[in-house]
Parts: C-alpha cells; structure tokens; sequence
C-alpha cells in the first residue's frame, strides 16, 4: 500500500480570467494563482554566498563556513528567504497537507530555476528529493520534497529519480537540533540503492529548506562518494544565521 499522494493534474484550478490569488483572494490573470503584489512582497533572497545560499551583504561572496570546510555540493539554488508569508505556506503544506501551497511554490521555484538556467546555471541530468524517515512518512503520509520534485520535473522537463536516495536510520527531527548535533544526527543515515546510476551524473538534490545544510552535505558527499561529478542542491528557503 502506497502512501505517497500522487496527481497528474494541478492541485489547483487554473481557469483563465476566474483564478484567485492563494495568498489575498484578490483575482489575477497569471499562469499561477498568485498575484503580481503578493508575489512582488514574498522574501526574496538578497544578497548571498554564492555556494551555500547563506544571506551576505553583498553580491558574488562566499561565506566563512564555506571558505573554511568547502561542502560537497557546488551550488545551493534557492528563491526566497524563510521569513512570512512563506514560513508560513512552507508549514501548511509540510504539516497540515495543503498541497495547493505547496504546488504553488514550486511553479515559482521552477520559474526561477529557469531563469537560472538561462542565465548560465548547468541543468542536472535528474531531481532526488531527500528522503524521509520511514516514521515520518507514515506520519506525515507523504513526503513534501518527493511532491515538490515531481512538480519540478514537469515543468522543467527534468527527470525525477525518487529510489536512489534511501534513509535507512530513523532520526530525531532536525529542525530541534543545533548545527553540530544535525550532522551526529545524520551520521550513517543515508545510503544510496544499489541499482540506482551515480557516476558520472550531475544531480540536483530538492527539499523544502535549508538551515545549516547538514541533510544536503550529507547527501552530497554520499553521491559524489559514489562517482557523482557535481551535486546542486534546489530549495524553496534559506534560513538566515541565528541572531542575524
């Protein structure tokens, strides 16, 4: 039995001069039900390190942590700092099943993966959401970066390989962790199947945020481990450092 909610259509209508902005209720013409000024007021993310995501005061810097213990992944791609409304949105589709929101946020993502695209950024030969804990899942039900790699991949024309990544130890949730205890959390927690095809392959890993980066480097450093030859990794949020 299948927990793991699938669609082929839009979770959402999207019927051309009748939508409503999913945000203020406000009718738009878009392609996404999202107005031009609640679209315009989103988070977007500034200034950054041009490896990890982490918020910068100025453009094309690269931040200590980085500069200190490179990751193992190139590049994080990323639209929006996670700050309200999509904090907010991030949680009703993760905790609560909204999968309207979470659709929502995804087609803003792929628009900007696009434009990254276009603007120089190497396309992945495939999308691997990060796993989920067993527990988790039959908690939850689904899990959220599988729904989000999914809908990246139909609108980016993107092959989405959900089995190559496995968690194969059930974890405390990362999200009541500092930054050490994430990565001892994450120690031996992954691994990759034995059929899935690595090497060689720029892969591209897809979750919901990112807060220290511990899952991603986790993930990155196990496929390029196995012969991976560049790791990306595409969220919807960057947490800035706490206290800044």
């Amino acid at each position: 039995m299948r927990c793991q909610p699938r669609y082929k259509e839009s979770v959402y209508i999207c019927l051309k001069n009748i939508q409503t902005c999913l945000l203020c209720d406000e009718p738009t013409d878009t392609q996404i039900p999202l107005c031009v000024a609640c679209e315009t007021d989103l988070p977007w993310l500034g200034d950054h390190c041009v490896t990890c995501a982490l918020p910068q005061t100025a453009a094309g810097l690269t931040c200590g942590e980085c500069l200190l213990e490179p990751p193992a992944f190139e590049q994080v791609a990323v639209p929006w700092l996670y700050g309200f409304p999509v904090d907010s949105l991030i949680t009703r589709f993760k905790h609560n099943a909204k999968w309207p929101f979470g659709r929502l946020l995804a087609d803003v993502l792929g628009q900007y993966l696009q434009h990254r695209f276009d603007e120089g950024l190497p396309r992945p030969d495939a999308l691997l959401p990060v796993p989920l804990a067993s527990k988790r899942l039959r908690q939850r039900g689904f899990n959220q970066a599988a729904m989000l790699a999914r809908w990246l991949s139909a609108s980016l024309d993107l092959p989405c390989e959900e089995t190559v990544l496995r968690r194969i130890k059930d974890t405390d949730a990362q999200q009541d962790l500092d930054a050490k205890a994430r990565k001892r959390n994450l120690r031996d927690a992954f691994d990759i199947a034995p059929d899935a095809q690595v090497k060689g392959r720029h892969l591209a890993l897809v979750d919901d945020v990112l807060t220290t980066g511990a899952t991603a480097q986790a993930l990155a450093r196990l496929l390029m481990d196995a012969g991976a030859t560049r790791v990306d990794v595409y969220c919807l949020a960057r947490t800035p450092k706490p206290g800044s």
